[in-house]
């Protein structure tokens, strides 16, 4: 039986039990760009949760009641500069704020980049990233989702990767390995949270640093300055910054706004004055928090 018909009878089989779903990426034997090696999967759990050095990708599937399902879905991209993923604070809470609005959450946990596990590090997070909204995608009927209502949330280096897979969704950056594949990687909007965007100078030197190396060369800079790679294809975008952010400069989400603006696709921008770096739900903050209802309210807007 073939992998996805497989994966639908697991997930089947697990919303009898329990609301969330962890689903394998891709089969173990099958994963792109993977190298054998001693480099174990690490999770520590210290205020927020964090997981390094990812080995087998998933998805993690939290639906709402069907009674409450608007069909729309979004993968969410926990930050964390590409060395490891905040996964409680920018994921799985995430993912629960959106079920309460009838949205399905899907945390990605996507591989980070390492020379000792993978080659061409530099592909892997995007390759993790085509695929999860591929296979999502194609399991869209027994998630009780719309295949034309698959967003993406991305914060922070998370950020980063959303807005690569929201320029970058039509290159070839894998080999097809099933019929999830000849799915479309585009999603039909993107949202992002004090996103790293450029790899110029307002970059977040760390992110850019552990994705593309000390020495990149200018072409590779530019591949992954995402302002540089908006078209008229990229995905409407909601953006989301606070001004006083000194991890990653406001300047990120300004520069993709105005790239967004002159290739004449529908953006949304709020800065809020303060708010600093990786604020997540913002739930202590009674004026920043709500930039969830803001987000809420402009996917609703989509048509």
């Amino acid at each position: 039986m073939k992998y996805v018909q497989l994966l639908l009878i697991f997930i089947i089989t697990s919303q009898a039990m329990a609301q969330d779903t962890i689903i394998p990426l891709w089969p173990n034997d099958k994963i792109p760009n993977r190298i054998e090696s001693d480099e174990k999967e690490v999770k520590k759990q210290n205020g927020i949760y964090r997981i390094s050095k990812v080995q087998e990708p998933t998805i993690e599937v939290y639906l709402p009641a069907k009674s409450n399902a608007s069909g729309e879905a979004v993968l969410i991209f926990p930050g964390g500069g590409y060395g490891i993923l905040a996964y409680d604070w920018e994921g799985t809470d995430i993912a629960k704020f959106l079920n309460g609005k009838g949205i399905a959450g899907i945390v990605v946990k996507y591989r980070l980049p390492s020379s000792k596990s993978q080659t061409d590090k530099h592909n892997v997070p995007l390759i993790d990233a085509q695929r999860a909204v591929r296979l999502t995608r194609s399991m869209a009927e027994d998630l009780n989702i719309d295949a034309n209502k698959i967003g993406i949330l991305g914060f922070s280096a998370g950020g980063h990767l959303a807005s690569t897979l929201g320029t970058h969704f039509e290159e070839k950056v894998y080999e097809p390995i099933d019929n999830a594949d000849q799915q479309s990687a585009r999603p039909d909007f993107m949202a992002l949270g004090y996103p790293v965007i450029s790899f110029g100078p307002s970059t977040h030197k760390g992110s850019k640093k552990n994705l593309i190396g000390e020495n990149p060369t200018p072409e590779m800079v530019k591949y992954f300055s995402n302002e540089k790679q908006v078209s008229e294809n990229t995905p409407p975008t909601f953006l989301v910054h606070s001004g006083d952010d000194t991890a990653v400069p406001v300047e990120n989400s300004l520069l993709f706004y105005q790239a967004l603006k002159d290739n004449g696709v529908s953006a949304t921008l709020h800065i809020y004055p303060t708010g600093g770096h990786g604020f997540s739900l913002a739930r202590k903050d009674e004026h920043l928090r709500g930039w969830t209802e803001r987000m809420f309210e402009w996917i609703q807007s989509l048509k």
